[in-house]
């Protein structure tokens, strides 16, 4: 399960160098899959595939934001997820519209480093 940031999120910033996975980012600041990956480009499987350094729309305008499919709870780097841990207000939790299993996570952290799955 991908983690989210709710809109009790205070804008702290303490989550976004946490995660292994740079899938946290500032409030309206467009996103790459290329930042803290090896992805040089990303084949979504129907035809479409990017270049891994093309800037992606912000999820959030408003808050810090968890891009879900960058995210994996921290799966193989830490114990539990980093941005949680360290939030202040409690915001960072569990996404209930994106469950994964841990066998998911642990092959999109292989996917977003170039690692032997």
């Amino acid at each position: 399960m991908a983690i989210i940031i709710t809109d009790e999120c205070i804008n702290c910033g303490a989550c976004e160098p946490e995660c292994p996975n740079t899938a946290i980012y500032e409030g309206g600041i467009e996103w790459t899959w290329a930042g803290g990956t090896a992805l040089e480009e990303v084949d979504f499987g129907d035809g479409t595939v990017i270049d891994a350094k093309d800037d992606q729309e912000p999820v959030s305008d408003e808050f810090y934001y968890i891009v879900s499919d960058k995210c994996t709870e921290c799966m193989g780097f830490h114990e539990e997820p980093q941005c949680a841990a360290v939030c202040p207000v409690d915001c960072c939790v569990p996404d209930p519209d994106k469950v994964e299993e841990e066998e998911t996570l642990l092959a999109k952290k292989a996917w977003l480093h170039a690692e032997e799955a």
